[in-house]
C-alpha cells in the first residue's frame, strides 16, 4: 500500500522521520520570533490569570481549608478539628431549614420567571403598538439597585399606609401583613424578585423569537395551521435552546438569593424566609465561626454541584432520544 510517506523525488535522500513537537526544522531566527510570540501571549493573560488565581482559586482552597479548623472571624483558634464542622452542620436543623427555604423560593421565583418572560416576549412580539415603551416597562426594573427595590416594595407592602393593602380594601379585602406573617412573606418576597428581574429573561426570549425565520410561520399558514399551532409546533421548538438557558441561569441566581431577602425580612418572621446564603452570613459574621460557616458554604456548594450533574445527565438523555 502506497502511502505519503513513502513518496520521494527521484535521487532525493530520504530524511528521518520527524517526532512530535521536534522544532529542529525551524530556523533560529522563527524560533526566536516564535518565544517572543509566546512570551508575549502570556503577558497579555497574565493580569487575568493573577486576578483569577488571587479571587478565586486561592479563596476557594483556604475556605475548603478553614472548613475544617475552627477559625474565629477575629483570626483565633485556627487549629485542625477535622471533621467536626461537617458533622455539626449536617446535624444542623437551620441548615436544612435555610436549604428548604432556599429551594422553596427557587421553585416559587423559576416558575413565573421563565414563564410570565416568555409570555411577555411573545405579546411584546406580536407587534403591539408602542413597542419601546413595552419593552422600557419589562426592562427597566432589572436597572435599578435592590436597595432600591427593596425599599419600593417595603412602602408598598406596609400594612397601613401600602398601596396593596390599600388596592384590596377598595374590594372589601381586609388588608395583609405581608412580611410580618410566615404564611405570605416568602410568597411577597418572590413577588417582588419576580418584577424586579424578570426584565433580563423577557429579553432573551424577545431576541429569541426576532430570531426565528419567517418561512416557518409562512410554510405552516400554507398548511393551514392556526396561531396555537405556530405557538406549539413551531415557536416553542424554536425557543428551547433559550428555555434551556433561561432556566439554568434562573435556577443559579434563585439559589443565590440573599439581597432582597436580607434588606426586607432579614429572615423573618420565625426564620421563615431565611436562605442558606443569610444564615451562613449570620454564622460566620454574627456568630464569628468563620470555620463552621465555611462548612457549610462547601456542603451548599456540593449540592449545587450535584443538582448541576443531574441536571445534566437529564438533559443529555433527553438530546440523545430520537
Amino acid at each position: 500500500m502506497t502511502t505519503a510517506e513513502g513518496l520521494s523525488a527521484p535521487g532525493a535522500a530520504s530524511a528521518p522521520p520527524r517526532q512530535h513537537g521536534e522544532t529542529d526544522h525551524l530556523t533560529p531566527g522563527r524560533r526566536s520570533r516564535r518565544r517572543a510570540d509566546n512570551l508575549r501571549g502570556w503577558l497579555y493573560v497574565a493580569p487575568f490569570l493573577i486576578a483569577f488565581g488571587m479571587f478565586l482559586i486561592w479563596p476557594t482552597i483556604y475556605g475548603l481549608w478553614m472548613s475544617f479548623t475552627g477559625v474565629s472571624l477575629a483570626g483565633t483558634n485556627d487549629e485542625f478539628i477535622g471533621l467536626d464542622n461537617w458533622a455539626e452542620a449536617l446535624g444542623d436543623p437551620q441548615v436544612w431549614s435555610s436549604l428548604g427555604n432556599t429551594a422553596w423560593f427557587t421553585v416559587l421565583s423559576t416558575v413565573p420567571l421563565v414563564a410570565v418572560a416568555l409570555l411577555l416576549a411573545v405579546l411584546v412580539n406580536l407587534g403591539l403598538p408602542g413597542q419601546w415603551f413595552w419593552r422600557l416597562s419589562f426592562f427597566m426594573p432589572f436597572l435599578l439597585a435592590s436597595t432600591v427595590v427593596s425599599q419600593f416594595w417595603l412602602w408598598m407592602y406596609n400594612p397601613q399606609l401600602g398601596l396593596i393593602n390599600s388596592f384590596l380594601g377598595w374590594f372589601g379585602i381586609d388588608g395583609v401583613a405581608w412580611l410580618q406573617n410566615p404564611s405570605t412573606a416568602m410568597i411577597a418576597v418572590v413577588i417582588t424578585t419576580v418584577w424586579w428581574t424578570i426584565g433580563f429573561n423577557f429579553l432573551l426570549y424577545l431576541a429569541a423569537l426576532q430570531n426565528i425565520p419567517d418561512q416557518l410561520y409562512e410554510a405552516a399558514s400554507l398548511d393551514g395551521a392556526g396561531g396555537w399551532r405556530k405557538f406549539v409546533s413551531i415557536t416553542l421548538p424554536q425557543l428551547a435552546p433559550t428555555t434551556v438557558l433561561v432556566l439554568v441561569l434562573q435556577l443559579l441566581n434563585s439559589l443565590k438569593v440573599f439581597d432582597q431577602i436580607y434588606q426586607m425580612t432579614g429572615g423573618g418572621p420565625g426564620g421563615s424566609t431565611r436562605p442558606i446564603l443569610l444564615y451562613i452570613y449570620e454564622v460566620g459574621f454574627t456568630g464569628y465561626r468563620l470555620g463552621y460557616a465555611s462548612a457549610i458554604s462547601y456542603i451548599f456548594f456540593f449540592l449545587i454541584i450535584i443538582v448541576s450533574i443531574a441536571y445534566m445527565v437529564i438533559s443529555s438523555r433527553r438530546s440523545v432520544k430520537p
